[in-house]
């Protein structure tokens, strides 16, 4: 386990749905609305999908999110 990205690096249930929102090109704004959340909580749970999944962009935490099965 990699102490530096914590103990938890398991996406919890609202990171897989903003995930997969991003896998179908939504926006953060449309994406908030679909999810009945803020622009900025949408934000938020990328900022830790992308930590979690070590990616440097949405692209990037998709497609890793992919190669491993996770959407």
């Amino acid at each position: 386990m990699n102490k530096k990205y914590g103990k938890n690096n398991k996406l919890t249930a609202r990171e897989l749905e903003v995930l997969r929102r991003l896998k179908d090109g939504k926006t953060s704004g449309e994406t908030a609305q679909l999810l009945d959340i803020t622009e900025r909580t949408v934000k938020f749970h990328i900022s830790n999908i992308l930590r979690k999944l070590r990616a440097g962009n949405r692209t990037h935490a998709v497609a890793t999110a992919m190669g491993q099965g996770l959407i």
